[in-house]
């Protein structure tokens, strides 16, 4: 065991450290004053800070050992050499033949040949990499765990001084658009529908901490203990004011969040850290920053949400430690406001009052994550992933947010702001006008029935069946369920949920997607699998075919839910006729086991397929034979037609679906449909836009599933239309070579006054 003498050597070397931070002197005196200390205590020939400048360049700032006259020369770029490495990893590097490492980069001027050993570590200030601290020896010295965590500990101290603004201004590292404060137009992903504009109000003021070296690590640790405990009482306080029903999914997803706050690999990383010598609050930032900081090599989507869930609550924890746990400001927030953070809990976003949000801007964020979940279940405008956004602004700007076309618009000028409030007028007006059209049965101008309906995937969705005046719902996802609880639900929780879609739809068809997770959807109680194409991989069907006692789990609570009713279910990602059968053969034995208990079992059950996987167009023949639906899924479909990832920006916009080749592939799919008595709808985005629509229904589709915002245009479109002309227009145009016909398509709209 560590002697007494050895434990509080590192609190002795720290003392030092903060004692120097702290000084009267200029923070280059200060920072070569550190180098000298770190270099002595740790037994090092060389101790260097290299501190992040403009263009990411990190430049030699200090250095005990190296020749001084490399200071402010010696440059490498963000990923150039081993400091590169460390500052483009976030990570901590630990060679004892440095030498000889491929990423090794020699700089003659500094006389680093002498040394063979090289330990860095980052500097980390609000998750971002400042600056990187290192130290070397000339003999082939193996550092260990004591050694990197002792050097992490001192660059903590040292992240407030290197990133505030006294070694390197702040002027310097802000990006180049926008600090003039013009109008500024930036791009991210839309995670929720919808468009708001207001005054921004910016998210998690920076705690900042004082205190970083702990005189007394016992204090400390009962300061942690009592905060974790307040933390977790509060977080119980909200759940129980909640208004979100307990039933609900919502509310599951905060529970999910309140479990996550018990983490016990997090709370030790914490304890550790103040063992080490650190504040309770500098033991949480320093825990964050690393968290912060390995988020982006992070690729699996669910883990990358839990960790933002992580980065939340430590904020709160930094809330109760401070003695304000109250994040909200302390003004009255504006009538019209625009949320804006870096990322953020669902549990934040009840801390604010939501009649006077009108939109939602994170820096990070995914269509996967908790807070997108709620925000949609609120309806609140979001746009995610919107690059150095929080650099960009000031509170109290006026921003709009494009959540449609997946835009934000700081500061804009006049002329934006009446385009905008003519645009929101104009929607509310076409909204006010799909609303007269909802008992009007969605029929073509010659007659033919169109049978609309939404997708949908919570219990809140469901209140679109009667507010929209849908045919039903063409496509229920019931993965999110699975997603947001810590364990597996069982049969009886499944056929609860079942039971109330059932209900609340009222009579109208329900058709149920058995689980589809794999790929960008992982459940947070299995193990993750690597696979190097998740979209192609062991997901959907391929997971529930394994896991036979898992999907026989579903479809016993599917049928026990719809005792009495109609059941309708689809199975997804089917590659071949076998996997079908072999899923079919699940539900029968499960139908089959309720009636020999002489449990209720549905009135008539309707089986279908989802087809999404090309592989699966060939055996159509056979297929056809086996299902009572089809429908098809066209957002995987297409993107394994084309061999492209909708995710890539690059080549997102490279296919058109209005092409001859997806005309073709669609008109043949339903005449195969319509000539074996088969229905078939589909139930994908291409749906939700009225001139696909026109497309869809002129290859021959009568069912159409659409997001419950695309209710409105689409039907609006199809009460305009004549489908004859339409249907040899579209004859004409599956025999041409061309990349797209979507202006020919357009042209035939507006020939024809069809609203699109």
């Amino acid at each position: 065991m560590p002697t007494k003498a050895e434990k509080t050597a590192p609190l002795r070397l720290l003392a030092r450290v903060r004692d120097v931070v702290v000084g009267v002197e200029s923070a280059e005196e200060r920072l070569r004053k550190i180098t000298d200390i770190v270099a002595a205590d740790m037994v090092a020939e060389v101790c260097s800070v290299y501190v992040k400048r403009a263009g990411d360049v990190l430049e030699l700032f200090a250095t005990h050992g190296l020749k001084l006259d490399a200071v402010h020369k010696t440059r490498l770029r963000v990923g150039e050499g081993l400091i590169g490495q460390v500052a483009a990893t976030a990570r901590p590097l630990a060679l004892a033949d440095a030498q000889h490492h491929p990423d090794y980069a020699y700089r003659p001027e500094t006389g680093e040949e002498v040394f063979q050993s090289l330990m860095g570590v980052p500097v980390l200030r609000g998750g971002r990499v400042v600056g990187v601290m290192t130290v070397q020896n000339k003999t082939r010295r193996r550092y260990d765990d004591e050694d990197v965590d002792v050097l992490e500990t001192v660059a903590m101290v040292l992240s407030e001084m290197v990133g505030s603004g006294e070694l390197v201004s702040r002027e310097e590292l802000a990006p180049s658009d926008g600090i003039a404060l013009l109008p500024l137009r930036l791009e991210g992903i839309g995670l929720n529908a919808g468009t708001g504009m207001g005054r921004v109000v910016l998210h998690q003021p920076r705690f900042r901490v004082e205190r970083l070296v702990a005189e007394d690590t016992d204090f400390e640790k009962n300061r942690l203990k009592t905060a974790v405990s307040e933390m977790h009482g509060a977080l119980d306080n909200m759940l129980e004011s909640s208004h979100i029903a307990k039933d609900s999914e919502h509310r599951e997803v905060l529970e999910t969040y309140r479990m996550i706050a018990e983490d016990r690999g997090w709370l030790g990383k914490i304890s550790e850290a103040v063992a080490g010598g650190l504040t309770a609050e500098a033991a949480v930032q320093r825990v964050r920053n690393d968290l912060r900081a390995r988020m982006s090599q992070i690729m699996d989507p669910y883990l990358k949400e839990r960790v933002h869930d992580l980065d939340d609550l430590a904020q709160r924890l930094l809330g109760h430690l401070v003695g304000d746990f109250d994040q909200t400001p302390d003004e009255e927030p504006p009538e019209h406001m625009i949320l804006v953070a870096r990322n953020m809990g669902p549990a934040q976003l009840m801390d604010y009052d939501i009649s006077r949000l009108r939109g939602l801007i994170l820096e990070e964020g995914s269509p996967a994550s908790h807070v997108a979940i709620v925000a949609k279940a609120l309806d609140i405008p979001f746009v995610g992933r919107v690059e150095n956004v929080l650099d960009q602004l000031e509170s109290g700007e006026t921003v709009i947010v494009d959540g449609d076309n997946e835009l934000v618009f700081l500061r804009p000028g006049d002329d934006v702001r009446r385009t905008y409030e003519r645009s929101a007028e104009a929607e509310a007006e076409r909204k006010a006008a799909y609303a007269t059209l909802k008992d009007i049965p969605c029929v073509t101008a010659d007659g033919h029935r169109i049978r609309l309906m939404i997708n949908a995937g919570l219990l809140l969705d469901m209140n679109h069946v009667s507010e929209k005046g849908v045919d039903g719902v063409g496509l229920y996802r019931t993965e999110l369920p699975f997603m947001v609880r810590s364990g597996f639900p069982d049969v009886e929780s499944q056929r609860a949920l079942y039971q109330k879609i059932l209900c609340q739809a009222d009579g109208k068809p329900v058709v149920f997607r058995t689980l589809d997770v794999g790929g960008d959807k992982v459940l947070p109680y299995w193990s993750p699998r690597t696979e190097e194409n998740p979209a192609m991989g062991w997901r959907a069907i391929r997971i529930s075919l394994d896991r036979p006692a898992m999907l026989r789990q579903q479809l016993r609570a599917l049928v026990k839910a719809a005792g009495g009713r109609d059941l309708r279910v689809m199975f997804p990602m089917v590659a071949e006729v076998r996997e079908f059968i072999r899923a079919k053969r699940h539900l029968e034995k499960e139908v089959d086991r309720a009636a020999s208990r002489g449990e209720p079992i549905p009135d008539a059950i309707h089986v279908g397929v989802m087809l999404e996987v090309p592989s699966l167009f060939f055996q159509i023949s056979q297929l056809l034979g086996h299902v009572d639906f089809i429908s098809i899924g066209s957002n995987d479909l297409f993107q394994f037609l084309f061999a492209m990832d909708r995710g890539n920006t690059r080549i997102s916009g490279r296919y058109d679906l209005l092409s001859p080749l997806v005309l073709n592939f669609l008109r043949d799919i339903a005449r195969r449909c319509d000539e074996a008595g088969v229905a078939l709808g589909l139930c994908g985005e291409m749906a939700a836009k009225p001139l696909e629509a026109m497309a869809l229904i002129g290859c021959g589709f009568r069912v159409l599933s659409v997001a419950p915002p695309a209710v409105g245009p689409v039907k609006n479109m199809a009460l305009s239309l004549d489908t004859k002309p339409l249907t040899q227009l579209i004859d004409r145009v599956c025999d041409l070579e061309d990349h797209s016909v979507r202006e020919c398509l357009r042209g035939f709209a507006r020939d024809h006054g069809i609203s699109v």
